[in-house]
């Protein structure tokens, strides 16, 4: 017995040696850091407590951010993440329930809509699922038409109740210059080919 532990013990220290051999070639690459989905006006979501029958329903975000659940009142749940409305429910249901096990999930992301105007082939709104840029909202909407303005093209962002325009070229973008201008929108964002 004592014999397979040390042959344990070694095959865990070469293990180690060998991670931390590997470590100093990871350390130059980029660690992309995913920014959490922030939970729109008109989703749906499904909020369950664990052994609790009664508590199990599916909520739609209303236009002012809130949602309703048995016991835990009003909570805001529009611009937080998945995980702030967990910690939130679960807070307010302490008060009735001990040690409340809380599941939210997003059932339907219809909030997380985008808009493409102006001189395109197919002008709408265009529900997302995934993150989208500038030139996918533009293939969204079928493409430009013959007569509009590329380099004109502005995306219209309201933060904190200010609306901002945000400048596209796109013939920067088409000969691969200026790719920063080539944002992920956010759920609201409109895109204006003029």
């Amino acid at each position: 017995m004592h014999a397979k532990m040390k042959f344990l013990a070694t095959i865990v220290t070469i293990l180690l040696a060998s991670l931390a051999l590997r470590a100093p070639a990871f350390a130059d690459q980029e660690v992309e850091v995913v920014e959490q989905y922030a939970i729109q006006p008109g989703d749906v979501l499904q909020v369950s407590v664990w052994k609790e029958e009664g508590l199990i329903q599916e909520v739609i975000v209303r236009p002012d951010g809130l949602i309703s659940f048995p016991l835990a009142g009003e909570v805001k749940a529009g611009g937080a993440s998945v995980e702030e409305v967990r910690e939130l429910i679960t807070e307010r249901l302490k008060k009735y329930i001990p040690d409340p096990v809380v599941t939210v999930s997003v059932l339907q992301l219809n909030g997380n809509t985008i808009f493409v105007i102006g001189k395109v082939n197919r002008p709408g709104a265009y529900p997302i699922a995934r993150n989208v840029d500038v030139m996918q909202a533009l293939s969204l909407a079928g493409g430009t038409s013959t007569y509009a303005a590329l380099n004109s093209i502005k995306i219209l962002r309201r933060d904190n109740g200010k609306l901002n325009a945000i400048p596209f070229e796109y013939g920067d973008v088409e000969k691969g210059k200026h790719l920063e201008q080539n944002i992920i929108l956010k759920a609201g964002d409109v895109v204006v080919v003029p």
